[in-house]
């Protein structure tokens, strides 16, 4: 695999049109696939996943890696190929979980970071790009560290009201930059943003300002 000159970490999650990653008690039948926002992000060697995320997880797709032919848990119907080439892409992938309560983490091979720095090491590697596959919490630490290049939504068809905001927890105010948007066939939106760095936020705003 061809590995580009600066890797990115790339957020990509699927959202209610009212911006919720889940309902308020969890609540996430809307979603058809966990495996699709993976589809969104190209040139993918390493995942990050949030400590809270990851129990649930990696339960999951353990389950589907290990007997592609049964309901994975969590699940009521037999994966799809892509969920199964998911699970494959997963368990052969280097994993960071972000934590500081879990010990030890058995599936995939993973690692256990404690804070942001190593995060910040880890992406100054060589290596291809790295996949934020959530949860909320998470993805909030690491915009508000800078560390995110590009978000990637798919955004179903369907207000929730209430639940867990994808953005509910930023600290900062994060600008983003429209590079991709498109409907896919279930009636999605697929959005795909460049987060901009200082610099480039000034520049925007002086676009504004001449506008």
């Amino acid at each position: 695999m061809s590995h580009q000159i600066r890797r990115k970490i790339v957020v990509a999650i699927q959202v209610s049109l009212d911006g919720f990653t889940e309902g308020p008690f969890g609540e996430n039948e809307w979603v058809e696939s966990w495996a699709d926002a993976a589809g969104l992000v190209e040139d993918l060697d390493a995942f990050i996943v949030g400590g809270r995320m990851y129990p649930a997880y990696g339960l999951h797709w353990q389950g589907i890696f290990e007997d592609p032919e049964a309901p994975a848990p969590f699940m009521e119907r037999m994966p799809t190929p892509q969920e199964v080439d998911y699970a494959r892409k997963a368990f052969g992938s280097a994993h960071y979980v972000m934590s500081r309560s879990l010990e030890a983490v058995e599936w995939p091979p993973t690692a256990t970071i404690t804070n942001i720095s190593q995060l910040q090491e880890i992406k100054a590697r060589k290596g291809g790009n790295i996949y934020v596959a959530g949860g909320a919490t998470l993805i909030a630490a690491l915009l508000d560290a800078g560390l995110v290049d590009e978000i990637r939504l798919i955004v179903h068809p369907v207000a929730l009201g209430r639940g867990t905001g994808l953005f509910a927890d930023i600290s900062n105010k994060v600008h983003l930059d429209l590079i991709d948007a498109k409907p896919d066939p279930l009636g999605r939106a697929v959005l795909s943003y460049r987060v901009l760095a200082e610099g480039d936020k000034r520049q925007a705003r002086d676009c504004l300002k001449r506008e």
